[in-house]
């Protein structure tokens, strides 16, 4: 189990060097284990690691194998947390989390991810796990009763999926632990190199590391940290489903860590740039961009973030076949689901991530039909604007759409 470095090392510095373990012939990164099972000379050296007094490898099943050990190193380094479990998606990582923590009642604030908001509707509910849902966020007095009636996990995302709407992590975890109750954080949109939950008093951070931790859409993972003692529920779940990453999207994991402050220093350039540059045009309606003045979250996201990440979305003027025809002539921005690689992806919520939900309870969750998520990828900037024009423009000529500012609440 690893520790913090104190003092804290850049987020840099800690992807390349957050890992501990070492591999025994020099390799400066930790190589593939295929290995299934790892043998012992003898009984007493097992029993050191099968009673716990050790930790080394024994079975790649129970995530005991030390490609996934470097790798959990790293994690918990860039979140600053004592420990990390990775898992073989987002959504093992965050099911384990509902099933070790959530079963005295889950709290869920705001938007979440359509499998997110599934799992706590349908099949959660299955299981006896009483789930309860605040979609304007953090409303104190509704969570204070829900607190009282005995939830015991408060779990959010921020910036939510797809609406980019934040709640403030300090005031939830305040108010949450006077109760004593947990706050898990999905923080996949903002990535421990834009903002850091569990210093701001979350007890739990989860990701979907195929995002933006991956970031080259060629591996599906998914990540927990925080302390060892809340941890330790989830490797038993995690051991028994068999959900524990394998040693060889471990190994793509730890590389694509190496890059990702760089690679967020530049998700976040470019998607400013083009909110910025978007914002007047007058075939959308509006910009959602917590880097943006107009974001009703914009103050919360100078206090809570330090940069504002790579998605944003739009407002099409003329609804969901307009937003359809303007995804539809896009060259550069591939339409596609996912999010958080090297290439820019744009997809509309009503028709992929949250298809599933009616046109009422999209309004109501404030997912509109003209609405496009776009997830700004590394290329040059002036390029994916070049190529937003010209799929706008050709909207404009079909149509005339009144310019307007206004950003929903």
């Amino acid at each position: 189990m690893r520790q913090p470095p104190s003092p804290r090392l850049g987020p840099a510095t800690l992807a390349i060097h957050g890992q501990q373990q070492k591999d025994a012939f020099g390799s400066p990164h930790m190589p593939i284990y295929d290995t299934t099972t790892f043998a012992y000379p003898d009984t007493a050296a097992l029993l050191e690691v099968t009673e716990g007094r050790r930790r080394a490898p024994l079975y790649s099943r129970y995530g005991h194998n030390p490609t996934l050990y470097a790798l959990e190193e790293t994690l918990a380094a860039l979140e600053d947390a004592e420990a990390a479990w990775a898992f073989s998606s987002g959504m093992a990582a965050i099911s384990t989390l509902f099933l070790s923590h959530g079963q005295r009642g889950i709290a869920c604030l705001g938007e979440v991810y359509g499998g997110t908001l599934s799992l706590l509707e349908q099949q959660l509910p299955e299981l006896g796990i009483d789930t309860h849902f605040l979609l304007e966020g953090h409303d104190p007095d509704a969570l204070e009763d829900l607190l009282k009636a005995g939830v015991k996990l408060v779990y959010l995302e921020t910036p939510t999926n797809p609406t980019l709407r934040l709640i403030d992590i300090a005031a939830v975890a305040e108010q949450v632990h006077r109760h004593g109750a947990l706050v898990a954080v999905d923080s996949t949109f903002a990535t421990p190199v834009n903002q850091r939950p569990l210093a701001l008093g979350a007890d739990i951070v989860v990701h979907s590391a195929t995002k933006y931790l991956g970031g080259h859409s060629d591996l599906t993972a998914g990540a927990a940290m925080g302390s060892a003692k809340l941890l330790d529920p989830l490797w038993r779940w995690r051991q028994n489903l068999g959900s524990a990453l394998s040693p060889q999207m471990a190994s793509l994991l730890s590389r694509s860590l190496c890059t990702l402050p760089l690679r967020m220093q530049h998700h976040n350039a470019s998607a400013q740039a083009i909110a910025e540059a978007l914002r007047e045009h007058p075939a959308i309606v509006w910009v959602l961009y917590p880097g943006l003045d107009s974001h009703p979250g914009h103050t919360l996201a100078q206090r809570q973030m330090s940069g504002f990440g790579g998605m944003l979305t739009l407002e099409i003027a003329g609804g969901r076949d307009a937003a359809a025809s303007v995804a539809d002539r896009l060259v550069l921005f591939a339409l596609a689901p996912s999010l958080g690689g090297v290439e820019s992806l744009i997809t509309q919520p009503c028709t992929t991530s949250h298809a599933d939900l009616s046109a009422e309870e999209r309004a109501r969750r404030g997912i509109t039909d003209g609405m496009l998520r776009l997830s700004i990828g590394l290329e040059d900037s002036e390029d994916l604007l070049d190529d937003l024009h010209r799929a706008l423009g050709k909207l404009e000529t079909d149509r005339c759409f009144p310019s307007s500012s206004a950003v929903p609440s």
